[in-house]
């Protein structure tokens, strides 16, 4: 075997070798675009690679975090993900594992934690974007019901259903329960459709009719029930659905 004539030199990349994270030019390197720029000027694949911490041999992080994002549909797919399905993923194992899923949480809790001040709803945006991360990346239907007082300020909210809803099973009178107890002028009902489509469905229609009707019968006017998709939300009262 022929001895190199420069041995202290590493070997020249192979070209099946992936480019290192630290082989890019510094302006593309993920944890300094992060640094100069912000987060916001990451890709989903760049946000993932700093998470990660590193790629594979076959991989860098940015190729690992675009592949895991492929695998799974995007961004709400991994963040339904199980601690076995990552782990099972090729690259990630249980510690980067671990380190998603509490990104994940720690993204879950920041979307629901109270503000000091409890907001007010202006808009059926205003209402979704309170649950839109959470509820988004269910894989069950759930019904929330907002409580709120005259001036449409938030006085509480509460998961009242779980299952697929429908006319027959919701229990209409239960939805007002907490309305009742908490003094509430009027609710806003949210549910999610698992499938990632927030298309109202004819029962969607028929409970908000029905949703109605024991309002007036209470004196808690029902503001709005809006389907929460993956990404996007339908108001059901702005498209005149069971408002007529």
């Amino acid at each position: 075997m022929q001895t190199p004539l420069f041995p202290d030199l590493d070997p020249p990349p192979s070209p099946t070798r992936p480019l290192r994270i630290k082989d890019l030019p510094a302006g593309e390197r993920p944890r300094e675009r992060l640094s100069w720029l912000g987060p916001q000027a990451l890709s989903g694949a760049e946000l993932l690679s700093v998470l990660l911490g590193g790629g594979t041999v076959e991989e860098n992080a940015v190729q690992l975090g675009a592949r895991l994002l492929q695998e799974f549909g995007g961004l709400p797919g991994l963040h339904r993900a199980s601690l076995d399905e990552l782990v099972a993923q090729t690259g990630v194992g249980p510690a980067r594992a671990c380190q998603l899923l509490a990104a994940f949480e720690l993204g879950r809790r920041l979307a629901t934690a109270p503000p000091d001040e409890a907001p007010v709803i202006h808009s059926p945006s205003d209402a979704a974007a309170l649950v839109q991360y959470e509820m988004g990346a269910l894989e069950q239907e759930h019904l929330r019901v907002i409580y709120l007082n005259t001036r449409n300020r938030i006085l509480g909210w509460e998961d009242v259903y779980r299952g697929s809803l429908n006319q027959s099973q919701v229990r209409i009178g239960e939805l007002f329960k907490g309305a009742i107890r908490k003094n509430a002028a009027s609710v806003i009902c949210l549910h999610n459709h698992p499938s990632g489509d927030p298309t109202p469905s004819p029962d969607d229609v028929a409970i908000t009719r029905a949703l109605i009707e024991a309002g007036r019968l209470l004196d808690v006017e029902l503001l709005d029930h809006i389907i929460i998709g993956r990404g996007r939300f339908v108001s059901l009262k702005e498209r005149r659905l069971g408002f007529e």
